[in-house]
């Protein structure tokens, strides 16, 4: 069977491209978390990150050499499952609490989406209701034990459980 001259051209236009495309995607585009700063807010609402306890959270989006920071996990959460998120996401970060503490967080950053996430607890975050964050199932169990809730890797998070409303609306002290 004999090709024809352009679908031929084509078919080899078409490998090359794939070609570069695939060594595009073997190039290193992680990036690293940062650390929080005396002066590091929330890009939700100006709060100052190492004012209130519980998990931080970073997400880093493409083209965009900083990332947005958030004093909850459960912020992150909200913004990142709503159905008009439509910015690249580079990387998720959040604080593990296998090796840092919940009263005065700092650095022990981990993959965002390879954590394990507490849902329910009884613990408080900057907003209210959080949604605190694991490196190992095993530590997010223990802490359910003492705490309630229950135990969600990152793919099982739904929008229904990162609601924002809970804090200011469900707090008796306001």
């Amino acid at each position: 069977m004999k090709i024809p001259p352009l679908v031929a051209h084509t078919a080899a236009l078409l490998l090359a491209v794939s070609l570069l495309t695939a060594c595009g995607q073997n190039t290193d585009t992680r990036v690293a978390p940062v650390e929080i700063g005396k002066d590091t807010s929330c890009s939700l609402d100006g709060m100052l990150l190492g004012d209130y306890p519980g998990p931080k959270a970073q997400i880093h989006y493409d083209g965009t050499p900083e990332p947005e920071f958030f004093c909850d996990t459960m912020e992150m959460f909200s913004l990142y499952l709503k159905p008009e998120q439509a910015r690249k996401v580079k990387a998720i970060y959040v604080q593990d609490l296998d090796k840092t503490t919940w009263e005065a967080p700092t650095g022990a950053w981990i993959d965002g989406k390879a954590a394990f996430y507490v849902v329910g607890s009884k613990k408080r975050g900057a907003m209210g209701p959080t949604i605190p964050s694991f490196g190992t199932r095993e530590g997010a169990q223990k802490f359910t034990e003492s705490n309630g809730g229950k135990v969600y890797p990152f793919a099982e998070i739904t929008a229904e459980m990162a609601r924002l409303d809970g804090g200011a609306l469900h707090d008796q002290r306001m």
